[in-house]
C-alpha cells in the first residue's frame, strides 16, 4: 500500500491530537473541581472568594483560615494521593503485564495497615507500662506513619526478592503479592484480637484512608516524590510499550526487562508507600483508573500515564469532595466511597478474564 508524503504524519496528528485534548481538557476539570471542593463545605465560600483567597486578596481571615488550613491540604492531599496511586497502578500493570495488578491488590497497603497496627499494640503496651493508660492508642502518630511506611517497603522488597529467585515473570510477582497480603492481614487481625477497646478502634480508624490528616509538610514530601517518580516511569514509557508486546519481543528490542520490572516495581512501592502512611489505606484507584483512561485513549504509556494522573487526581478529589457532603455534617472516610466504585470493577475483570 503506497501514502503520500503527508498522510502518515497527519494521522499521526491526529492521532496524538486526541489523546493530548482529553490530557487537557482533564487538568482544566481537575483545576476547576479544585475550586469548586474548596468552596463546598459546612460554611459555603464563593468561587470567586476561594480565588480571591488563593491569590493572596481576601480580606476575611475566617475565609482564609478554613480555605489554608482545612480545605486546601484536603483537596491537593486528594489530588497528589489519587495521581500517585493511579500512575503507580498502571506501572504496575504494565510490568505484571496482569490487569490485576495494583497497590492495592498486591498486598503492599495491608503490609502498612499491619505495621500502623504494630505501632499502635507497641505504643500502647508502653503507655500503660509507665503507668499513664493506653491514652489514644497513637499518642505519637508519626511513629505510626513511619511504623506503616517500614512494613509497606519490607512487603515490597520480599516480594521483588522472590521475584529474583525464581524470575521476574508476572506470575511470581502476582502470587507473592497476594501471598503477601494475605499474611500481613492475618498478622493485622491477630494484634486487633488481643487489642484492648482503645487500641482496636486506633487500629481500625487508621485503615480508613482519610486525605485531612496531611499536613503542609507532610503533602509537600508526598507532591515532590509523586513529581520525581513520575518523572521516572515517562522517561521508562517506550520500555512499558515493548513490555507490552511480550518480554520476548521486549528483549529483542533492546529493553533490559527484569530491570525495568524490579526498578519500576521499587518506583511503584515507595510511592504507594508514602501515600498509604500518611492517609491510610485508599483501595481500588489504583486499580481502576488505569482501565477507564485505557478505554478512552489506548494502552501507549506515553499518555496513558500523565491521563493516569489527571484522572487518578480528579477522581480522587470528586470522591473525597462527594465524602464530605454525602451526610454532612458527618464526614465519610473517602476509602469507603472508592471502595464502593472499585470492588464492582474489580469483580468485573475477574469475571471476564475467566470467560476468556
Amino acid at each position: 500500500m503506497h501514502f503520500d508524503d503527508g498522510q502518515i504524519p497527519e494521522e499521526y496528528k491526529q492521532y496524538t491530537g486526541r489523546k493530548l485534548v482529553f490530557i487537557g481538557l482533564t487538568f482544566c476539570a481537575l483545576v476547576l473541581s479544585l475550586l469548586v471542593s474548596v468552596s463546598l463545605g459546612a460554611a459555603d465560600i464563593s468561587l470567586s472568594e476561594v480565588a480571591r483567597t488563593m491569590l493572596g486578596l481576601s480580606d476575611s481571615q475566617r475565609f482564609e483560615a478554613i480555605i489554608w488550613n482545612i480545605r486546601l491540604p484536603q483537596a491537593l492531599a486528594a489530588i497528589v494521593a489519587g495521581a500517585a496511586l493511579a500512575i503507580s497502578g498502571a506501572v504496575m500493570q504494565s510490568i505484571l503485564r496482569n490487569p490485576l495488578g495494583s497497590p492495592f491488590t498486591l498486598g503492599i497497603s495491608n503490609a502498612a495497615a499491619f505495621g500502623a497496627a504494630v505501632s499502635v499494640m507497641l505504643q500502647g503496651n508502653l503507655a500503660r507500662s509507665i503507668g499513664i493508660g493506653s491514652g489514644t492508642g497513637i499518642w505519637s502518630p508519626y511513629l505510626t506513619t513511619a511504623a506503616a511506611f517500614v512494613a509497606s517497603m519490607v512487603a515490597a522488597v520480599v516480594i521483588i526478592m522472590i521475584s529474583r529467585t525464581r524470575g521476574a515473570t508476572p506470575e511470581v510477582m502476582v502470587l507473592s503479592g497476594i501471598a503477601m497480603g494475605s499474611l500481613f492481614t492475618a498478622g493485622t487481625m491477630f494484634l486487633q484480637f488481643f487489642a484492648d477497646d482503645v487500641e482496636l478502634a486506633s487500629m481500625v480508624y487508621w485503615t480508613f484512608g482519610d486525605t485531612a490528616r496531611a499536613d503542609w509538610g507532610e503533602l509537600g514530601i508526598a507532591t515532590a516524590l509523586t513529581v520525581l517518580i513520575s518523572v521516572y516511569f515517562f522517561s521508562s514509557a517506550w520500555n512499558y510499550n515493548a513490555i507490552d508486546t511480550g518480554d520476548e519481543t521486549a528483549r529483542s528490542l533492546g529493553v533490559p526487562v527484569n530491570r525495568i520490572r524490579i526498578v519500576g516495581m521499587l518506583a511503584a512501592s515507595l510511592l504507594t508507600a508514602v501515600i498509604v502512611s500518611y492517609l491510610g489505606i485508599i483501595g481500588f484507584v489504583g486499580l481502576v483508573v488505569p482501565h477507564m483512561v485505557r478505554r478512552i485513549i489506548g494502552a501507549d504509556h506515553r499518555f496513558l500515564l500523565p491521563a493516569c494522573l489527571m484522572v487518578g487526581g480528579l477522581l480522587l478529589l470528586l470522591s473525597d469532595t462527594a465524602a464530605r457532603l454525602v451526610i454532612s455534617p458527618q464526614v465519610v472516610p473517602v476509602s469507603i466511597l472508592t471502595a464502593f466504585l472499585g470492588a464492582p470493577v474489580f469483580i468485573y475483570l475477574i469475571i471476564r478474564g475467566y470467560r476468556h
